[in-house]
Order: structure tokens, then sequence, then C-alpha cells
């Protein structure tokens, strides 16, 4: 079980540059010096975080500044898992006023070398007197919500293949990077954490996966990370897909770049390791 290792100090908004981006230059500048946190490197492996529910109330939570995390849910049998990455705010800690009506555990693991600021009272305090920062804390808890709402709705779509083929591309939007070859993912998800992700069993997930192969759609790359063929699919074409020799290829002499039009700067200062849990049935890295 993973147990933090020593902690260290470093100004927010250097590791974070995005956090101040609704500050003026001369708040930045002070900001970045007074902002100092507290961090912890996690090793990849289960999470224990009841030692956390000590956390006093004022106690915002943690901010994920590197790696690949993982939240599952299980309502008896089902299991729903969220990953987590560089800019999310975390309370893993169970929350006082939880209802006990519909009874739901919840487990965290480490999927690949994570670095967390802890932004306790103390920073609560600090941060209290730029509220630009509040904002952009909560516009990254709303942002989070989006996604979750996004995962549950393609947790809904018919076919699996059709399940899979969105959420990888709902996925490359924050991890992905385009190479000459198409749109790799460098997480190495196993089916298992895939079938949790889209609502469905192993087996199914791993029959899907073979025609979205077959189609050449998506390819496991042998590193573990995933290889995404083609344009994102519109709600059209996500039933049938379209061949890849169908689509215009990115010159492969030019530098990879990100699916998402606007990278932040943290992301491309320290880009999120590849999981490297093994697979079943069958958090990788950049483009080469």
């Amino acid at each position: 079980m993973p147990e933090p290792r020593t902690a260290e100090t470093l100004c927010l908004l250097d590791a974070d540059p995005d956090l101040g981006a609704l500050l003026s230059d001369t708040r930045r500048e002070q900001a970045t010096r007074e902002l100092v946190v507290r961090t912890h490197r996690l090793a990849v492996g289960p999470w224990d975080v009841s030692r956390l529910a000590v956390a006093a109330a004022d106690h915002l939570g943690l901010l994920i500044l590197r790696g690949v995390l993982s939240r599952e849910l299980v309502v008896t049998d089902q299991v729903s898992t969220e990953l987590l990455g560089a800019g999310d705010l975390v309370r893993p800690w169970p929350s006082a006023s939880r209802t006990t009506l519909v009874p739901v555990r919840g487990t965290w693991s480490v999927l690949s070398l994570s670095m967390v600021a802890v932004l306790d009272r103390r920073f609560a305090a600090e941060a209290a007197r730029y509220p630009e920062l509040t904002a952009a804390l909560l516009d990254r808890l709303s942002e989070r919500s989006r996604r979750l709402a996004t995962s549950q709705a393609i947790s809904q779509l018919t076919r699996v293949d059709r399940r899979l083929l969105a959420l990888f591309w709902h996925l490359a939007e924050r991890w992905g990077r385009v190479s000459g070859d198409g749109v790799i993912l460098p997480l190495a998800l196993t089916h298992r954490t895939l079938g949790q992700l889209v609502g469905a069993r192993r087996p199914t997930v791993s029959s899907a996966l073979s025609e979205l192969a077959d189609r050449g759609e998506l390819v496991r790359r042998r590193d573990g990370s995933w290889l995404l063929r083609g344009d994102p699919p519109d709600a059209d074409a996500l039933p049938r897909g379209a061949s890849s020799a169908q689509r215009p290829q990115q010159d492969p002499t030019r530098p990879a770049t990100r699916v998402a039009p606007a990278p932040s700067p943290f992301a491309r200062r320290a880009p999120t390791a590849a999981i490297t849990a093994p697979t079943q049935g069958a958090r990788g890295g950049r483009a080469a």
C-alpha cells in the first residue's frame, strides 16, 4: 500500500500556472511568493485514505499536480470508476453528512507516480486574499462535474463498441497526443477498468475492443497505450466509424501536439505518466 513520501514545499503557481490565469501580473507575482504549499508523492498501488478522515472541515483538499488516480464507487456488485489527473481537486476523506440510505463503498488507487499539493487551513487563509484563485478552483470542480456527466451519458449509449469509442475520444481530450498515425492515449487501462468506465462486463469489453481493432479505429500498442485513428466521431458516425485510409493523416515529420485546443502550461511542463498496471485479456508515453 503506497505511503506518502517525505513532504516537500513549492510555490503553487509555479507548479500549476493556470490557477493564476485570472490574476493581474502584479497580483500573480505576489501570489506566487505567498502561496507556498506542502506536497506529497504517492507510489503506485491502492491508496488508503482512511487516515485522512481527521482532516479539519476547513481543509480545502488535495490538488493533483502530477500522475493519474482512480476512484471506484461500489454499489452491491457494480463498480463505477473515475479517472483523475493533474489539476483536479479532491477530498478523498468521507463526508460527515454522507447518507447511508444506499450503501456505497469507495476505494482509491494510484495508477502512476503522483504528486499532490495539500490545500490545508493555512493555505485557505492565505488564498482568501486572492478570490481569483478561488474562482479558478471552482472552475476545476465544475469541469470535473461536466466530465462525470459526459461519462455517464457515454455509459448509456447502445452497443459497447460505441461506448468504448466515445470513451477513448473523451479521454483523449485530456491526455491524448497527436502523432502521424493518429491520436495516442498514453493510459494503459485494463479491460476490467474500461468495463467499469463504460458500464460493461470485461468479456464484452474484450469482444468490443476486438471489433474496433478489426475496423482499424483503435489499436493497442506494445507499451500498453492506445492509438485512435481517424477523427472524433459525431453522433451519426459513432455506430459506423470510418476507415483510417479515408482520413487525412498528419505530417509525421511535425512534432506531436496535444488534442486539446488550449493545453495548460503545467501539462506541457510535467506531462502525465502512463499507467503501467497489468492488462487483462490482451496514468505509454509521448508520441515519437
